[in-house]
C-alpha cells in the first residue's frame, strides 16, 4: 500500500460511517435470518435472497454519502464485470456466505473493501450473526470488536476495538483453515506438503478472520471466488501483518477485469508469509 493512496482516504471516517452501515445492514439480514428470507437463483444458478438486497441498498446508500465520486462494485449489481475500472473503487459484497445464512449456520459476513492500485486497502468484515467486527481504522491497522446488529447503527468510539495480529506459527506445526463447502482435491494436495498440526473449518470471510487473529497459519482456495469474496478479508489481514498470494506467489490483484473479475487459486498466509 502506497502512503499516496492513504492520503487520499480518510480511513477514519470510513471506519466510522461504514461501521455504522454494516450494523443497520446486519439488522436487516439477522430479521431475514429469523423470519425466513426468499430465495432466488441468479444466472449462475448460486442463491441471492431478500437480505442480500436490502443490505446491499443499505451499504451503498452509506457509499455514495461517504464517497459519492468513487465507484461500487458489489456482486448484487447488474454492471458488466468487464467494463474498465479507475484506479479506485469499491467493492462489497453485502452477505458473503449465502448458502450458510440460507442453512442457519453463522458464517456469514458483510464485506466493504476499497481498493486502490490493484491492492485492498481499506477493509471491514461483519460477521452479524456472531456479533464479530473486524476492520481498519487506520493503514496498517487492524482492529477487532464486538458488534451487535442494529437497525438505528453504531457508534464506533463506543466499542470496545481490540488490536488484530497474525501469530508466529508454532514449533509444532502450522494450523490450516479450510472453506466449509468447498474443499477440493488440489486444497488437500497443498497441505500435504506442509507441516500441518490441526485445521478448521470456516465459511466466507472468517477465514481470513481466523488468520488476522491469530488462530491459523494458513489459508489455501483453489476453488473458484470473486474478488468482492476477498477483498474486505485481504484487507484485514494485509493491516494484521498477513499476505495473500496467488499459488504462483504473486500478490493476489484486484480490478482483474480481462477475467470478470474472478480470482485465480490463492494462499493466505499469516506470519509464515515472510518465511
Amino acid at each position: 500500500m502506497s502512503s499516496a493512496a492513504s492520503d487520499r482516504f480518510d480511513f477514519a471516517r470510513a471506519a466510522r460511517e461504514l461501521t455504522a452501515a454494516a450494523a443497520r445492514a446486519g439488522a436487516a439480514i439477522m430479521r431475514h435470518y429469523r423470519e425466513g428470507p426468499a430465495v432466488e437463483l441468479k444466472a449462475d444458478l448460486s442463491p441471492v435472497t431478500s437480505a442480500d438486497h436490502e443490505s446491499q441498498a443499505i451499504i451503498l446508500e452509506a457509499l455514495r454519502q461517504l464517497a459519492p465520486d468513487i465507484p461500487v462494485v458489489s456482486e448484487e449489481d447488474a454492471a458488466d464485470r468487464s467494463a474498465p475500472l479507475p484506479s479506485r473503487f469499491f467493492l462489497v459484497d453485502p452477505l458473503d456466505g449465502t448458502k450458510e445464512f440460507i442453512n442457519k449456520r453463522t458464517d456469514f459476513t458483510v464485506n466493504i473493501a476499497l481498493v486502490e492500485g490493484g491492492r485492498p486497502i481499506f477493509g471491514l468484515v461483519f460477521a452479524p450473526a456472531r456479533a464479530l467486527l473486524a476492520l481498519t481504522p487506520e493503514p496498517g491497522r487492524a482492529e477487532i470488536a464486538r458488534l451487535d446488529p442494529d437497525e438505528h447503527g453504531a457508534d464506533l468510539a463506543k466499542l470496545d476495538c481490540r488490536p488484530l495480529r497474525v501469530r508466529q506459527p508454532s514449533s509444532e506445526g502450522l494450523v490450516a483453515v479450510v472453506s466449509r463447502s468447498h474443499l477440493d482435491p488440489a486444497t488437500e494436495d497443498f497441505l500435504a506438503k506442509l507441516p500441518i498440526a490441526g485445521r478448521s473449518s470456516a465459511g466466507s470471510s472468517l477465514k481470513f478472520m481466523e488468520l488476522a487473529r491469530g488462530d491459523a497459519d494458513v489459508y489455501p482456495r483453489f476453488g473458484p471466488t470473486m474478488e468482492w469474496d476477498t477483498a474486505a478479508g485481504h484487507a484485514v489481514l494485509d493491516a494484521a501483518g498477513g499476505h495473500v498470494v496467488q499459488a504462483d506467489g504473486n500478490l493476489l490483484r484486484y480490478g482483474k477485469v480481462g477475467v470478470g473479475l474472478r480470482n485465480p487459486s490463492f494462499i493466505a498466509w499469516g506470519a509464515e508469509a515472510k518465511a
